[in-house]
C-alpha cells in the first residue's frame, strides 16, 4: 500500500489524490526501470546514457532512520512512500575532513561539509561553503558548470537560501555563518571591499541562478558594502522578486527570487517534544498541522514552479530541492514536525516523478546530507527504558511507535550521527547509484550526466 501524510493536516480527499498519484509514479518507474534492465542500464554506465534534465532532491538530517519514521507513522509497516519507488538504490559516507589535516577524516559532518562534497566533488573540513580547507581556495561547483554549458539552474529550499544546503552549490565562503553582508564576522577575506565574492546572500543574485526558492528575506534586505541592499542588486540583474504563494503562482517566466519567511519557513507540522522517561509512554500522540501560513507556499508548489520555468524551453537544467526542516526539528528532538517536513518533502519528489514520466531524459537524485539522532526503539518499561529523551507515536496501523533522541540532553539540541545514508535515483546515470558510494560521487555522476567539463578547483569567478 503507498501511504501518504494525510493525518496531520490534509483532507481524506487531499490524501486519496497523493495514493493514486504516488500509484501512477510507481508504475512509470517500473516501466523506466524494465526499459533500462532491456538497455543493458545495469551493467556499467555508457557514454551515451546522458540527461537534460538533473534534479537533486535532499532531504537535511534524512538518514534511514528518519524515512522509516516517516513511513511507519504516516503510510504503516506496509506501506511506502514516492521516495521508496526510486529503481536504483544504494548507501552514502558522509565524512567531513579536518580543517587543519584535511587527509584525517571527521565522521560526523555539518550540512556545509555535505553539500560542498556533492556541489564540488572535494571534501572540506565542517562550516566550509565551497571551499578549501587551509588554503580557502575557490571550490567549482555544480551550478557553476552548469551554466558554463548553458543550462538553466535553480535552488529551492524550506531554510534560509543562505542556509548551508542551498548556499553550497552556488556560493564560496570560509564559514556558513557569512550569510548576509552583516553577517561577515567569520568571513573577512569574503566581503567585496576586501577582494572578495561577498556574503552568500550576494553570491547567489551575482552568480544569477535563474530560480531562487525559500525564505531567508532578512539576508537579502541588508546593505552591501556599496550601500545597496542585495534584493536591490537582484532587482538590478533582472529578478523578480515574490514574495507570498500568491505572486509566485502568478509568475510564468523570466529570473525569480521567491523569498517566503524572514528566516526559515513554516514547518507543516507539530506536536509534543521528546522528554525523559516516562515521556508520553501512556498516551501515544498524533501529529497536528502547525497552520502553515498561507502566504507560504510549500515545497511541492516551489518545486514545480520551479520546474516550470527551468524546462520551458530546451536549454537542460540542474536543480537541487532541499527539504531544510527534517533536520531542524530532529534538533529540537520533535518528532511530528521531523515526520511532517519528510513527507512535504516526499510529496515535492511526487512532483520531480510526475515531471520525469514526461520527460524521460531527467535524472532524479534523492538523498540527504548526513544522518540524525532520532531511533526507533522498543516500548520502555519501568524496569528496562532506553536513555535519553522519548517521544511514543500512533502510527496508521493503530500502533504505537517509540523514538528515542539521546546525542545531546534534555532541552538541548541534538546532534547529527556519521551514518551511512540511503541514496536513490532513476533516469540517465541512475544505475550508477548502486552499493556504497560517497558523496562526492554524486558530483561526477551529476556532471558524467549532464556532459560536465572542468576541474573542481578554480580562482573565485
Amino acid at each position: 500500500m503507498i501511504g501518504s501524510f494525510n493525518r496531520t493536516g490534509g483532507t481524506a480527499t487531499d490524501g486519496s489524490r497523493h495514493v493514486a498519484a504516488v500509484a501512477m509514479a510507481v508504475l512509470c518507474i517500473a516501466l523506466g526501470a524494465q526499459a533500462q534492465d532491456r538497455d543493458g542500464a545495469q551493467g556499467a554506465p555508457s557514454a551515451p546514457d546522458t540527461a537534460r534534465r538533473v534534479i537533486l532532491y535532499i532531504g537535511d538530517g534524512m538518514g534511514d532512520s528518519e524515512i522509516t519514521l516517516a513511513r511507519y507513522y504516516a503510510a504503516g509497516a506496509t506501506g511506502r512512500l514516492a521516495m521508496d519507488t526510486l529503481p536504483f538504490t544504494g548507501t552514502m559516507t558522509t565524512y567531513a575532513v579536518l580543517e587543519d589535516d584535511p587527509a584525517r577524516p571527521v565522521y560526523v559532518p555539518d550540512s556545509a561539509a555535505t553539500a560542498t562534497a556533492w556541489s564540488t566533488g572535494a571534501k572540506t573540513s565542517n562550516g566550509r561553503i565551497s571551499t578549501e580547507p587551509r588554503t580557502d581556495r575557490v571550490l567549482r561547483t555544480i551550478i557553476e558548470l552548469a551554466q558554463e554549458r548553458g543550462l538553466r539552474t535553480g535552488d529551492v529550499t524550506t531554510a534560509e537560501l543562505t542556509d548551508a544546503t542551498p548556499a553550497a552549490p552556488a556560493a564560496h565562503v570560509a564559514h556558513r555563518s557569512c550569510q548576509g553582508p552583516a553577517d561577515m564576522e567569520r568571513c573577512p577575506q569574503n566581503r567585496k571591499r576586501a577582494g572578495g565574492l561577498g556574503a552568500i546572500a550576494e553570491q547567489l543574485v551575482d552568480r544569477q541562478v535563474d530560480v531562487l526558492l525559500g525564505g531567508g528575506a532578512q539576508r537579502f534586505e541588508q546593505r552591501t558594502d556599496v550601500g545597496h541592499t542585495v534584493l536591490e542588486s537582484a532587482s538590478a540583474r533582472g529578478y523578480q522578486i515574490v514574495t507570498t504563494a500568491a505572486m509566485l503562482k502568478a509568475v510564468s517566466r523570466g529570473r525569480l527570487l521567491g523569498l517566503f519567511a524572514p528566516g526559515n519557513m513554516t514547518p507543516e507540522s507539530t506536536g509534543r517534544e521528546a522528554l525523559p522517561y516516562p515521556s508520553n509512554v501512556a498516551s501515544p500522540q498524533i501529529c497536528r498541522a502547525s497552520g502553515r501560513p498561507t502566504n507560504e507556499p510549500s515545497l511541492s508548489e516551489m518545486t514545480a514552479k520551479a520546474l516550470d520555468l527551468l524546462g520551458a524551453d530546451d536549454r537542460g537544467f540542474f536543480l537541487q530541492v532541499e527539504g531544510a526542516s527534517i533536520d531542524k526539528e530532529s534538533h529540537a528532538a520533535n518528532p511530528c514536525g521531523q515526520i511532517g517536513e519528510t513527507i512535504a518533502f516526499d510529496r515535492a519528489i511526487l512532483v520531480g516523478l510526475e515531471y520525469a514520466a514526461a520527460h524521460p531524459d531527467t535524472l532524479i537524485i534523492v538523498t540527504g546530507d548526513h544522518g540524525h539522532s532520532g531511533q526507533i526503539v522498543g516500548t520502555p518499561t519501568d524496569s528496562d527504558h532506553p536513555s535519553g529523551l522519548l517521544s511514543v507515536l500512533l502510527t496508521k496501523d493503530g500502533s504505537p511507535l517509540t523514538v528515542s533522541y539521546a546525542t545531546n540532553g534534555y532541552h538541548r539540541a541534538q546532534d547529527h550521527t556519521g551514518t551511512q545514508i540511503r541514496v536513490a535515483a532513476r533516469g540517465p546515470q541512475g544505475a550508477a547509484v548502486r552499493g556504497v558510494i560517497d558523496q562526492t560521487d554524486l558530483f561526477r555522476l551529476i556532471a558524467r550526466a549532464l556532459q560536465l567539463s572542468g576541474s573542481t578547483t578554480a580562482s573565485p569567478p
